[in-house]
């Protein structure tokens, strides 16, 4: 967790403030903690993921729902798809995400948080500028991981297991892309030195986008619908289905320059 030394001197909002006050008065030993953010991660990416699963349920009975799906002729992934993934998941965070992260947390406790709240715009900056770089660095990692052979048997292959994926496949992927993928997120809120508070919200954020990424739906109120910059689930899924485009994570705009960006 990144604390600036500094506050930029702008007034607080008393509503992010006394949100911030609230976090910081019963939840501060959860965020100093080198053990409990990687279990509220994991808790909060099943959460995320829990009203897809519902989704999947209630599409294999309605053809309304049914028809959201991106690829609607492809067979719905079984609910033993879904156990076996979280059963995997839960004992790569507990046998390698969590030692790791607890190694990483170390060297900077103990810490405190800051008093103050970061303003709205410092708000939007950071997060901004958290995706953008994340977004930077996952292209090209992602990209290496499919230009070059070694790379991709080895820690990506795994991730393509579905060709049709679904919305807990978000991290279903070997442990190596999985640390790589969770260090990319620590090193842009790190390197963007962003507010504490800040980096809550991108990781929030970045896991319910990973989450919709994967989840087979091109739902109405899809947040890619809202915002043309970003490609969303079937931007995405035909990365899974092509494998040589889209390979940005969330923005466009790199696999227009690259020349790898393909329609949704």
């Amino acid at each position: 967790m990144n604390v600036p030394s500094t506050q930029r001197g702008e007034p607080c909002g008393p509503i992010l403030q006394s949100l911030w006050d609230y976090v910081r008065s019963e939840h501060e030993g959860v965020l100093l903690s080198p053990h409990l953010p990687v279990f509220c991660a994991f808790l909060t990416h099943v959460a995320f993921c829990t009203p897809f699963l519902v989704l999947d349920l209630l599409a294999g009975f309605s053809r309304r729902f049914r028809a959201w799906r991106i690829y609607a002729e492809e067979p719905l992934p079984p609910f033993r798809a879904w156990l076996k993934c979280l059963w995997k998941l839960a004992v790569q965070y507990l046998t390698v995400v969590l030692p790791v992260s607890a190694l990483l947390q170390m060297p900077r406790c103990p810490l405190r948080l800051p008093g103050r709240s970061p303003t709205s715009w410092q708000l939007f900056v950071d997060v901004f500028a958290c995706f953008l770089l994340f977004d930077s660095l996952f292209f090209f990692w992602h990209l290496s991981m499919h230009r070059f052979p070694w790379l991709y048997r080895n820690i990506h292959q795994q991730h393509h297991q579905h060709r049709v994926p679904f919305a807990l496949q978000a991290q279903d992927a070997s442990t190596s892309e999985l640390l790589s993928l969770l260090l990319l997120a620590r090193i842009s809120a790190f390197l963007v030195n962003c507010h504490p508070m800040s980096e809550i919200l991108f990781h929030i954020l970045n896991t319910w986008l990973a989450v919709e990424d994967h989840c087979g739906y091109n739902l109405p109120w899809a947040l890619h619908r809202l915002l043309p910059f970003l490609g969303g689930a079937p931007h995405h899924h035909t990365h899974h289905r092509r494998h040589n485009v889209n390979f940005a994570p969330y923005f466009t705009h790199w696999d227009h320059i690259f020349g790898t960006y393909s329609e949704g």
